[in-house]
């Protein structure tokens, strides 16, 4: 593909995450990303968040400049046609076919099965926009840095071993990192390293599960105490915190600086690590007496409690808990499956979560 330099992002989504990074990205006049395109496949939505948008832009006096477009990402065709048109430098995914804040708004038997099994049986749902998004990106042949906002912790790993082009995701242990840092009132430039996975958006059921966080060089006693408000907050508030860490660091990534954070879903690793990242070049930035293989090991540990552990040649398992729950309704699914019956296995979850759906009404 040939044509002019890349410039920008775009934000697919019409979501509340796709809103509040593009609502935080308006007000980053230290490293404003100079145009940002907002692709749903609603109209209004994207109309409506890139209105918003360039109205607090431009109270803000800030720069970035928001322009809607219309995008199915799960249409092959219209993402090739999209991303020959916008030629973005980055793009984030906050596409998903699960939306997380169901529990709360539509409860149902669908939604008990993930509260008890695992969120991580639903890794389906929000892998698929995010495969045709990558597998597009493959595709074109152009630099684009990829970051996955759906379910990184698991997503990741799975586009990895299809050896699709992903740097990293956003949430999750940025989001538990960002809450540390304001209990512990860290000074400017002060490093604290932070190893969670999506499971310790909530507390685990073992203590000795806890996120490991290290300020320095030293550990971090209590984690849990302080991370026990962070817990009790809605997920929707906890989303204005999500958003605005990735607009941060979505701000200084177009910008080429180096950039020290914790990010979930690193070099398509499972769980979230702290990280440099410098360019479209990502290395972990462990504690001292932490090596990569303990740091992925005890993330696998903290997958499988979450419902799914996902192998890097691409092979997915259920935990203990979550095949249990599944196999009362699809018995004949096994406890693995793996790219190749992706597509299957995403269909009968629909049909699945539908007649779940249904049977609450």
């Amino acid at each position: 593909m040939t044509g002019t330099a890349l410039r920008g992002a775009a934000v697919v989504g019409g979501g509340s995450l796709a809103r509040t990074i593009c609502y935080s990205l308006a007000t980053q006049t230290e490293h404003p990303i100079p145009e940002v395109t907002v692709a749903a496949r609603s109209t209004q939505a994207a109309r409506e968040i890139a209105a918003i948008a360039n109205a607090r832009a431009a109270v803000s006096s800030c720069p970035t400049r928001f322009t809607a477009d219309v995008l199915d990402a799960s249409q092959p065709t219209a993402v090739a046609r999209f991303l020959e048109r916008v030629r973005p430098g980055i793009v984030v995914n906050c596409a998903s076919l699960q939306s997380p804040w169901e529990s709360t708004q539509a409860a149902s038997a669908w939604t008990r099965l993930l509260a008890e099994g695992g969120f991580g049986i639903g890794l389906p749902f929000h892998a698929v926009l995010a495969r045709e998004l990558a597998s597009a990106i493959r595709r074109s042949g152009l630099p684009i840095a990829f970051v996955n906002a759906c379910y990184p912790d698991a997503v990741n790993p799975l586009l990895a071993a299809e050896g699709l082009p992903v740097l990293c995701g956003v949430g999750n242990v940025a989001t538990l990192a960002a809450t540390l840092r304001a209990a512990l009132r860290t000074r400017d430039g002060e490093p604290l390293r932070v190893l969670a996975h999506h499971l310790h958006l909530h507390r685990p059921a073992d203590p000795a599960d806890e996120v490991r966080a290290w300020l320095g060089k030293e550990p971090v006693p209590n984690v849990g105490e302080l991370l026990a408000v962070h817990r009790s907050c809605s997920r929707v508030e906890l989303n204005e915190v999500t958003g605005h860490a990735a607009a941060q660091f979505l701000a200084r990534l177009s910008a080429g600086q180096e950039i020290r954070t914790d990010l979930p879903g690193p070099l398509g690793l499972p769980g979230g690590y702290p990280v440099r990242v410098q360019g479209q070049q990502v290395t972990l930035d462990l504690p001292d007496g932490v090596t990569r293989s303990e740091a992925v090991s005890w993330q696998q540990r903290m997958a499988e409690q979450d419902g799914v552990v996902v192998s890097p040649a691409g092979e997915v398992r259920l935990g203990p808990q979550a095949a249990s729950a599944v196999a009362a309704h699809l018995p004949d699914l096994s406890e693995h499956y793996d790219i190749r019956t992706f597509r299957q296995l995403t269909h009968e979850l629909v049909a699945l979560r539908e007649k779940l759906r249904a049977a609450s009404a």
